[in-house]
């Protein structure tokens, strides 16, 4: 009866990695991100309006290679670059901005959020004009002094419509937020412990 059911624990055992890979697959895939920037496979993708780029910040004298999409873990120098995704984009005027976070407007902050053009200019720490890019790629670099919370946003202007593109992506500066790890791990245990709940009534189901 014993050897009967191995194959049965084999294959629920197999089950069970292949279902918590998927989904861990699945959590680094979709909805980690602040507003407008995600992490998908692996990438930090910003959307911008329909458009795509690929958003990265480094801190190259104090975690050299290593990128950033969400927050900056240490003040100081900070490289921040973009690379577009969509082809589109080449052809628009993109700006550049990060404005510090004086509502405490947390990581659910979109642009209606920010208040007037004068509001948004009196919180502007770093601002790069509107250039056309073709070759699709650029970088700023700010250095951030204190600890803080700040808003980057970047809007593309059609050529001929004059419409704009926003997107807008909270971030933290050498602040560490619990409650953005606490959630995830929460997510983790839960998932889990789904696996671990599908298996053992499985077990029960064919013990019975």
């Amino acid at each position: 009866m014993l050897k009967s059911r191995i194959p049965d624990l084999e294959r629920s055992t197999r089950l069970a990695r292949i279902t918590l890979a998927m989904l861990l697959a699945l959590m680094t895939s979709v909805a980690f991100g602040h507003g407008g920037v995600s992490v998908e496979d692996d990438m930090c993708v910003m959307q911008v309006g329909p458009y795509r780029a690929h958003f990265t910040g480094y801190q190259p004298e104090r975690r050299a290679t290593q990128e950033f999409c969400e927050d900056i873990p240490e003040t100081g120098r900070v490289i921040f670059a973009i690379d577009y995704i969509s082809d589109e984009l080449r052809g628009m005027e993109t700006d550049f901005r990060i404005i510090k976070d004086v509502n405490n407007i947390g990581i659910r902050a979109k642009y209606e959020d920010l208040g007037t053009k004068e509001d948004i200019e009196r919180a502007t720490v770093l601002y790069r004009a509107p250039e056309r890019l073709p070759t699709g790629t650029f970088t700023v670099t700010h250095t951030f002094p204190e600890k803080g919370h700040f808003i980057g946003m970047v809007i593309a202007r059609h050529p001929e419509t004059g419409k704009e593109f926003i997107s807008v992506f909270p971030f933290a500066v050498g602040i560490f937020r619990w409650g953005t790890i606490l959630t995830r791990i929460g997510l983790i245990l839960v998932l889990v412990g789904g696996v671990a709940a599908f298996l053992i009534t499985r077990a029960m189901r064919k013990s019975a």
